[in-house]
This record gives C-alpha cells, sequence and structure tokens, in this order.
C-alpha cells in the first residue's frame, strides 16, 4: 500500500485528503503545518502531497528533493519565482503541479482548450467567471487561471499576454482576443467556475460546479499514487488522465 505525506496537514484539504487515503489504496505517513520541520514526512513517504501555502513551498520543494520523494502541489496563489522553483525540482524528482485536482476541471480544461481553437477569436470572447467563499485569499483562483490557460493554450498565445483581471471604471470597449476574469466572493461557496464564449447573437458556457472537497481529495491521492512511479519531470492532472 502506498503511504502518501500531506503538507498542510492540519487545512481543510489536508483533512479531507487524510479521511479519503483509505478508500482508495493509500495510508497515511504523515502529516505537516507550516510550523514543522518538513523533511521527516519526505523521508517517511513515497509520495508528497501539499495543500499549504504559497510561503511555505520552498522548504517543502527543499524537503522533497533532498529525499528524492515526488511531489503533488495544489497549493494556489503561487508566483513566477515559485514556478521556477518547481521547474528546478522537476529537474531531479516527479513534481505535478495544478490549480485544480477534481477530475472534473481536468476533463473541463481540455473541452475549453478545444473550444477556443476552433472559435475564432475576432467572433468570440472569452470571460471566466468564479465565485468561492468568503474565506479564500487569492483571486483569480488557482483554477481560473487554470482554464485561463488551457484557453490561451487553444488559440496559441499566452495567458500573461491575453488575461486581463483588472477591470475598473472606464476601460474603454473590450480588447480581441483578450480573456477577461471576475471573481466573485460570499458564503460557504467550495467553487464554481463558468467559462463563457460569446458571439454575436449567442453564448456557449461551460461550467464547473463543485459540492464537496472530497472531489479534490479523491483527485489529489489519484494524482499521487500515479505520480510516484513518474520519472523526474513536471506534470499536469491531464496526464493522470491519459488527457
Amino acid at each position: 500500500m502506498a503511504s502518501i505525506g500531506i503538507y498542510g496537514s492540519l487545512g481543510r484539504m489536508g483533512q479531507v485528503i487524510a479521511a479519503e487515503m483509505g478508500t482508495m489504496g493509500a495510508r497515511l505517513a504523515g502529516g505537516a503545518d507550516s510550523r514543522d520541520d518538513p523533511l521527516p514526512v519526505a523521508e517517511a513517504a513515497d509520495v508528497l502531497v501539499d495543500f499549504s501555502t504559497p510561503a511555505a513551498l520552498t522548504p517543502h520543494l527543499a524537503a522533497a528533493r533532498a529525499a528524492g520523494t515526488p511531489i503533488v502541489i495544489g497549493t494556489t496563489g503561487l508566483s513566477g519565482e515559485h514556478h521556477a522553483l518547481i521547474d528546478a525540482a522537476a529537474g531531479e524528482i516527479a513534481v505535478l503541479q495544478t490549480g485544480n485536482t477534481s477530475l472534473g476541471v481536468t476533463l473541463l480544461a481540455q473541452l475549453v482548450k478545444e473550444a477556443a481553437a476552433r472559435l475564432d477569436a475576432a467572433d468570440w470572447d472569452i470571460e471566466i467567471v468564479e465565485m468561492h467563499h468568503r474565506h479564500k485569499v487569492d483571486a483569480p483562483s488557482g483554477t481560473a487561471l487554470l482554464l485561463g490557460a488551457a484557453a490561451a493554450d487553444g488559440r496559441d498565445v499566452t495567458l500573461a499576454e491575453a488575461g486581463v483581471q483588472d477591470r475598473a471604471g472606464l476601460t474603454g470597449a473590450r480588447s480581441e482576443g483578450t480573456i477577461g476574469f471576475a471573481s466573485l466572493r460570499g458564503g460557504s461557496v467550495i467553487g464554481d467556475h463558468s467559462v463563457v464564449f460569446a458571439g454575436e447573437g449567442e453564448r456557449i458556457e461551460l461550467v464547473h460546479r463543485a459540492d464537496g472537497r472530497a472531489i479534490f481529495a479523491r483527485g489529489a491521492i489519484r494524482a499521487a499514487l500515479w505520480l510516484r512511479s513518474q520519472p523526474p519531470g513536471r506534470y499536469a492532472m491531464a496526464e493522470v488522465l491519459g488527457l
């Protein structure tokens, strides 16, 4: 039975992952939170899952590299510097980083990419709307950015080139080919995401709604079980599903 170590073990996701593990043929190797030394967990586990904070990513990656343990990173709000650290770690260990471990969102991203590739940017505008609970600290959500990146990929551009996150005041007309984001926060919403393709006289909406955190936990565990047998490199959830 594979053993999984959890970084962010006291958080919402860490607790749900620990609860779901036994149903998927895995056992808990141990957990660490931000004040703990991450190395013992990395040494005890076959694979790690990190749902902590961006500030904790650097020591967690260092521990994973030192122990030679693959790691699934589900922490959101990462910067370019964090992604550079992930790329460096992927030269030594298997790393899977994603803004969402849900299998449904993984499939949704593929559908978004396909739609964006087939719907001409001159005729179809893309907007991404997401809503989360009042306690979420980053915006847009990691999932929204993942979906935006999929749309940009479908149009052979980067999200850095096409993404628009700061509309306010007199912004002027919408620029062709941009990908807009809107973030809503309130209540106890676990995660709603809509990708809108708006054309002249018609709209297409691709929607995912999360009704519980167990879907993310099961996806993370599935990803971890897959990742532990992979060679060093950087991976994505789509590869877990063979997409």
